[in-house]
């Protein structure tokens, strides 16, 4: 069994001001994001400039899209109970599938803009969200959020606050497979031409599954519980729709052209 790393949220306080670690992973998402994205801009005719436009679209889709989202889909008593508790983004709680639906909004903006087809543009977009999601699950460790169900394998921790029986650092396995597994799959498939929207349905079959995965180890939010047959969850049900379209995704994409060549 191992102890759960006694962590400080708050990585830099200065007087009032205060710089919580689940923040600066969003940082290190966006920033990633940037790098890469500048790396291939040319790929689909974008500049460097470009790029930083595109991230910023992106970073308020995946904010107003992931808080709006947890609201509705997790925390909607706790949002009509405490009307300012939305804006309190650093005490977590981020619904991925909302921020997936705020990105594709500010994706479908952009792509607009630039006289993009709306694939190619999710196709380019796709590997650089990885490193993002990884990031922010260790941000979610460090918070100390969505503790897992109690295990007997060796690397099992107790969670603070829910007493020594130890548990799976079920974060830290979202991060390995939604981070680093997903971004070395996607970033490998994009390297070579490929058809429009591959990537795209690749992303979503695949955070799906391992969305799904996960949630068998990790324990529902304790004011929903499960859902059905004791082990179901609302993580569970939002994944199922992301992984039917990836799947029709990837047979449209077998009749569309080649769209990306190798910068």
């Amino acid at each position: 069994m191992l102890s759960y790393p006694d962590i400080d949220p708050v990585a830099i306080s200065l007087g009032p001001f205060q710089v919580h670690w689940y923040g600066l992973m969003y940082v290190v998402g966006f920033v990633a994001a940037w790098l890469l994205g500048r790396h291939r801009a040319a790929r689909i005719g974008l500049n460097q400039d470009d790029i930083g436009d595109l991230i910023f679209y992106a970073a308020l889709g995946v904010v107003l899209g992931g808080r709006l989202g947890y609201a509705l889909f997790y925390g909607l008593d706790q949002w009509l109970a405490d009307p300012l508790w939305i804006v309190r983004v650093w005490d977590g709680g981020m619904s991925f599938h909302g921020g997936l639906l705020g990105v594709l909004v500010a994706m479908w903006w952009f792509a607009r803009k630039k006289r993009l087809a709306f694939f190619t543009l999710t196709d380019f977009v796709a590997p650089l969200v990885p490193i993002g999601l990884g990031a922010g699950r260790i941000g979610n460790f460090i918070n100390r959020e969505l503790p897992g169900r109690v295990t007997e394998m060796p690397w099992g921790m107790p969670f603070p606050g829910l007493g020594p029986e130890p548990r799976h650092p079920s974060s830290l396995y979202e991060a390995a497979l939604e981070g680093a597994v997903l971004f070395i799959v996607l970033w490998l498939v994009t390297a070579t031409p490929r058809r429009r929207g591959l990537a795209s349905g690749l992303f979503l079959v695949l955070y799906g599954a391992f969305r799904f995965l996960v949630e068998f180890y990790r324990l529902p939010d304790a004011h929903i519980g499960y859902l059905a047959f004791g082990w179901f969850t609302m993580g569970m049900l939002l994944t199922l729709p992301m992984i039917a379209a990836g799947v029709a995704l990837i047979a449209w994409s077998r009749r569309q052209p080649v769209d990306a060549k190798v910068a």
